[in-house]
């Protein structure tokens, strides 16, 4: 590895030519086609579960079927190595992408018919939901790395985290204010029918112009399709500093994804109507974290995702203390919209340098897999947190729940100040070299 005295240096691309690239506007639309179903599988449909009798520890166990998402990289290898028979003349990216958005859409429709007091196939139906949904996240990242380089991808993720948080805006505020007004089932309903704006996308936008030599043999295809993307990895960064780098990914944001299922009950036993939970922490909040997303783009861009990341996850983790605010303020608007304007804006932030410094690592010969596996393993500790989250919140209370997840960043701190000198000359050296290209 080079140290960080013979890195050479880079000017930044500024930072309007990076919001202006014709991707950025490709890449809102594919937020918003990702952000829809991954609220009506954990948070949304939290809510639901509630209202229909459930208990909160099933509860934050079926609302975790969003973990889903945290074992994409599973099945990623098809994405990078097998073109869809029946979508081949979409190519490569485009096929998969608009399988997964028909998949999501059948599995909606099916929660709607079946509703949870099926609850056996409407389970199934949510995990189906789930899959396609996580399927999408896999051809939607790797589209957005083999369109642009990696100066670009902070300016790309803020676009992205605006069509995202839009979709967040319809999957959460509006769902839940429909709720309030007609049955849940229709509600769902809806959101499947507005999966169709994300499906017209994929028909019109361009395949990314990236060649993938076809393997000669089953083995070959094993070994290049499974094997060499997890190798790779090893090879280019060496054994020590790719495992300290793998378990930095792993807790940088367990803040942050810890909160999700217990969330909306946790609102509900504050004292807030669907109606306001719906107002502030998914139309207000929406708002809030777009403009955090835009300023960790621009920093991003001016500053580079490394020194932006550090900054972000500190400022990610203390956000979950304003949370504490409500715990004496039950049914406080003015105390939600501050808690609410805090964590939001700071998740928003969060967002463009952490992907980044993800597609940094990406080697493009393997791009759905290996972003597939480091973005799971971003998501995996603080899924497994949140499934247990409604019995650590049976013995300790909110409070003492919300306390564990500020506390839990201080080993991701550790390893950030240990990594630092190193990704940063990293981070350096692929500037010079698109500068030169």
């Amino acid at each position: 590895m080079p140290t960080e005295s013979r890195a050479p240096t880079a000017r930044k691309p500024s930072i309007w030519r990076a919001f202006s690239q014709p991707a950025a506007g490709t890449m809102c639309l594919l937020g918003f086609s990702s952000g829809l179903p991954f609220l009506l599988v954990s948070v949304t449909l939290a809510l639901w579960l509630k209202e229909s009798g459930i208990v909160l520890k099933d509860i934050t166990m079926i609302a975790s079927a969003g973990m889903t998402y945290a074992f994409k990289f599973v099945w990623a290898p098809l994405l990078d190595h097998w073109r869809l028979p029946l979508f081949a003349r979409l190519g490569q990216r485009r096929g998969w992408l608009l399988f997964a958005q028909l998949g999501v859409i059948v599995g909606l429709l099916a929660m709607a018919l079946l509703t949870p007091h099926r609850l056996e196939p409407f389970v199934m139906a949510t995990l189906l939901v789930a899959f396609m949904g996580a399927t999408q996240d896999i051809a939607v990242d790797a589209y957005r790395i083999e369109i642009a380089p990696p100066s670009a991808q902070g300016a790309l993720v803020a676009t992205y985290s605006l069509g995202y948080r839009l979709g967040l805006l319809v999957a959460g505020a509006l769902a839940l204010i429909l709720a309030d007004h007609i049955a849940w089932a229709w509600v769902y309903a809806l959101m499947a029918v507005a999966m169709l704006l994300p499906v017209a996308t994929t028909l019109t936008m361009r395949e990314p112009d990236v060649y993938r030599a076809v393997p000669a043999t089953w083995r070959a295809a094993m070994r290049e399709g499974v094997i060499d993307p997890f190798a790779d990895f090893f090879r280019r960064y060496g054994w020590a500093l790719a495992g300290v780098t793998l378990l930095f990914i792993l807790l940088f944001k367990l803040p942050e994804q810890s909160i999700g299922t217990i969330f909306n009950p946790f609102m509900r036993d504050m004292g807030f109507s669907k109606t306001e939970i719906g107002a502030v922490t998914k139309i207000y909040g929406v708002w809030i974290g777009i403009a955090g997303a835009f300023v960790g783009g621009a920093s991003v861009a001016r500053w580079g995702a490394w020194r932006t990341l550090g900054v972000a996850i500190v400022l990610e983790s203390c956000s979950n203390l304003f949370y504490l605010l409500l715990l004496n303020h039950h049914g406080s608007l003015p105390m939600l919209t501050v808690a609410i304007s805090g964590q939001n804006f700071a998740e928003g932030l969060l967002g463009p340098p952490t992907v980044a410094f993800l597609s940094l690592l990406v080697n493009r010969q393997h791009t759905a897999t290996q972003y597939a596996l480091l973005s799971s393993l971003v998501n995996l500790p603080g899924k497994v947190l949140g499934f247990f989250a409604g019995g650590i919140v049976a013995v300790l209370g909110y409070g003492g729940y919300f306390a564990i997840t500020v506390l839990s960043i201080l080993p991701a701190m550790a390893l950030f100040a240990y990594l630092s000198p190193r990704f940063r000359a990293v981070e350096r050296m692929c500037e010079a070299s698109e500068n030169i290209a």
